[in-house]
């Protein structure tokens, strides 16, 4: 038995109609349905923006600095998938960089994103239709000594993230979701930007944003108001 170098090939992961239906919806909306407490840590930034990141997680854990546990990742992730790299938090390292990115985008991997640094910051940024999310950016090269494990549950921004969640990610950040509460999720979520959508049209339509908690609150408070 070896401790802390594991790979496991395979994963359950859930149905594409499922993660399909959270195309193009913001992650704050899907914040907001998840106690408003689901996002991973802020530190956590997009490279660039390139739209919507959507897919299932494919998990690494990673020593700090190093990345030979990525490079044996990036072939086993499938079509989809969204790897992501416990990285430690740690950012005196880069654990990629453009070279290896571009390779996951040709093998279909739909993004990925790292608890640790990357570099090739302009490189990264400028790919298209290829999300990454990092905590920072460093030169200094990694190291490829191992150990590490693939698909086990890792932590990335003080959120768990067990392989096959549904990654979303936007430029407010990155949201993980559990596929056994997904289709209420998606559901909740869809609801609230109906509600929105109609606040904004008041907004810019009658110039009214009516909130009459506002002053319940207020009074609950007991705010003093002259």
């Amino acid at each position: 038995m070896s401790i802390g170098c594991k790979i496991i090939k395979e994963i359950s992961r859930p149905a594409k109609e499922l993660v399909e239906r959270f195309r193009n919806m913001p992650a704050a909306n899907i914040d907001d349905c998840m106690g408003r407490i689901a996002a991973v840590d802020s530190g956590i930034k997009p490279v660039g923006y390139k739209g919507q990141l959507l897919g299932t997680a494919f998990t690494v854990r990673v020593p700090q600095g190093d990345n030979l546990m990525f490079h044996a990742a990036m072939d086993l992730a499938r079509p989809g998938d969204v790897i992501v790299i416990d990285a430690g938090g740690f950012t005196d390292r880069a654990i990629f960089g453009e070279l290896m990115a571009t390779y996951c985008k040709t093998r279909g991997i739909k993004g990925i994103v790292c608890d640790g640094a990357i570099r090739d910051y302009g490189g990264l940024a400028a790919m298209t239709d290829f999300a990454v999310y990092a905590r920072g950016v460093n030169p200094n090269g990694p190291y490829k000594n191992g150990p590490g494990e693939i698909n086990v549950p890792v932590v990335i921004g003080g959120k768990l993230v067990n392989p096959g969640d549904i990654i979303v990610g936007d430029d407010d950040g990155v949201i993980v979701i559990d596929p056994a509460v997904a289709s209420k999720l998606a559901d909740a979520a869809r609801e609230i930007a109906k509600k929105e959508a109609a606040i904004m049209d008041d907004i810019i339509h009658e110039g009214t944003y009516i909130r009459p908690w506002v002053d319940e609150k207020l009074k609950e408070i007991g705010c003093d108001m002259k």
